[in-house]
């Protein structure tokens, strides 16, 4: 029998959003105490809705997050328009797409190479890169570059975007800038075909835990935006019945809720979204998926940086195909949405960088928000997280307690939490 004490003890947990303590404690071999503590304050975003006018909603929610701005706008977009019944053009659908794709590039280019990459080399964040790995780090910042004029073009700026609006835009991007755009999502495919080449030679903790993995679901798409709910024990649900999935729930150590659904908890993210919906990857993801070895179902959350990685270069290429449409099509400025006087209750939702998000608002016969209930990715995350905490701590008890720590801490990172959007490591104390 093991005689191993461990007590690990993280207060505030930095390079995530937001504050959280790791609290793992082994009495004589035997794990007593594993757990994931969100401390920070609840932060209201749903009451600061009630009372705002309908057209409010996307620029209020798109504060929520300056990583995922495009996402919580666009799910507040759907969720008020299927609220009150407005139909947007394919133009419309094209470039929510469009700008959504930059968005996903954007967050996981981030995470992928400033906050995962410096555990593999062994330095503390990116800024040693810098000099001892100069081309990887250039890399990350022309595709973060290249994303963020993508969203930039057509949402007026890159984070809290300005330009979308119910039923559509109060500003559309150019043929000529859109083709230039197109000529760098082109050039763009050495450094998405060398981050794959970089991401295949790290080496990957060997860890496997089944899981439930939920996702949007589209037959004709890699989803992203609308579709239904999808999970890989085989339960699928329309968007208005979200609340059969998450079964939100306290916990007494956690100020956000968990969630469960089959099981005890389900992962959310780029990894659930490659499990479910592989077969729609462009041919390229799909290559790129194969040289990092991962075919679904992946049951390694440490891979979810690996299927960030392949969504990178699904979302170069189904750019430059978008694109394409556009400029076939032509851009055409479209009238904007009046209201009708007759408001209703309407769920949006987008598969954003860290995994499917819910906005579901009640609007009455004036245009003015009654009730809101959003539901956030690292949210339904956190359960998994401490599940995944709790297998892992038995496996790796013969190793220092200094890589124990760091082999939790590459766990939490590998959910890409977003709690601020701080990027430094956890300060640790062994008590």
């Amino acid at each position: 029998m093991s005689t191993v004490d461990v007590n690990v003890n993280v207060h505030h947990l930095t390079r995530v959003e937001g504050h959280g303590n790791i609290v793992v404690d082994v009495q004589n071999g035997e794990l007593k105490q594993c757990e994931l503590q969100i401390v920070e304050a609840p932060r209201f975003f749903e009451a600061m809705l009630r009372g705002r006018p309908y057209y409010e909603a996307s620029h209020i929610t798109s504060r929520i997050c300056g990583i995922c701005a495009t996402g919580h706008a666009t799910a507040s977009l759907r969720a008020t328009e299927n609220a009150l019944g407005v139909e947007v053009s394919e133009q419309t659908e094209l470039l929510r797409k469009l700008v959504f794709h930059g968005e996903i590039i954007d967050s996981h280019v981030l995470h992928v190479y400033m906050l995962v990459a410096p555990d593999f080399f062994g330095v503390g964040s990116v800024l040693p890169l810098a000099s001892s790995h100069p081309d990887v780090v250039k890399r990350a910042l022309r595709i973060k570059k290249l994303s963020g004029d993508l969203c930039a073009m057509i949402s007026g700026r890159h984070t809290h975007p300005i330009a979308m609006t119910v039923g559509g835009f109060t500003h559309l991007p150019t043929i000529k800038e859109m083709l230039a755009v197109r000529e760098r999502l082109v050039a763009a495919r050495e450094d998405m075909d060398e981050t794959i080449s970089l991401l295949a030679t790290l080496p990957w903790p060997e860890f496997e835990r089944e899981t439930e993995y939920v996702s949007l679901q589209k037959d004709e798409e890699y989803a992203f935006i609308d579709g239904r709910i999808a999970t890989t024990d085989g339960f699928a649900y329309e968007l208005p019945d979200y609340r059969n999935v998450t079964n939100e729930y306290l916990v007494p150590h956690s100020t956000a809720k968990h969630t469960k659904h089959n099981r005890d908890s389900y992962m959310v993210g780029a990894l659930a979204r490659f499990n479910n919906n592989y077969d729609q990857l462009h041919p390229r993801a799909k290559a790129a998926a194969e040289e990092l070895g991962m075919k679904p179902v992946v049951t390694n959350s440490f891979l979810n940086s690996g299927a960030q990685a392949v969504e990178m270069v699904h979302c170069v290429e189904d750019s430059i195909r978008i694109i394409d449409e556009l400029v076939d099509r032509g851009i055409e400025e479209e009238p904007p949405y009046e209201f009708q006087g007759k408001g209703g209750e309407g769920v949006g939702s987008c598969d954003v960088p860290r995994g499917i998000l819910f906005h579901n608002y009640v609007i009455d016969d004036d245009g003015v928000i009654q009730g809101a209930n959003c539901i956030i990715p690292t949210g339904q995350n956190y359960g998994n997280i401490e599940a995944d905490m709790r297998a892992l701590v038995p496996q790796i008890l013969d190793r220092p307690q200094e890589e124990i720590t760091h082999m939790m801490e590459m766990l939490v990172r590998a959910y890409d939490p977003c709690i601020s959007c701080s990027t430094h490591f956890l300060n640790v104390e062994f008590v």
